[in-house]
């Protein structure tokens, strides 16, 4: 199992919008995630400089592939098509990214 960690901006104007989707979040997004073997999933919002930080645990041994397929499901498509603009990326991040991933630097059990 991984911890994974990553972080982008909310932008202010569609922070209700951002958290209504996701108290609604659709089955078909919820059965996707569990299906690219992500679990424990959670969205963090730090205010007043509109983060939001996601964490999870990856229980899969090819990282790559499940992303690559979460990111070619229609439904998947979809849901980033409402999610999307509610963001606005880091400066940081790589060219293929949209969430900056984050280094874990301690961790207790």
């Amino acid at each position: 199992m991984q911890r994974r960690a990553m972080i982008i901006r909310l932008n202010p104007e569609q922070k209700e919008e951002y958290k209504r989707l996701h108290a609604n979040a659709w089955p078909s997004i919820l059965k996707q995630i569990t299906s690219s073997n992500i679990r424990n999933y959670s969205i963090f919002l730090r205010e007043p400089e509109n983060l939001l930080v996601g964490l999870f645990e990856y229980h899969g041994t090819d990282y790559e592939a499940d992303m690559k397929a979460m990111a070619e499901d229609p439904e998947t498509q979809r849901w980033w098509a409402l999610t999307d603009p509610c963001q606005t990326p880091l400066e940081s991040v790589g060219a293929d990214e949209w969430w900056a991933p984050m280094e874990e630097v301690f961790h207790h059990d």
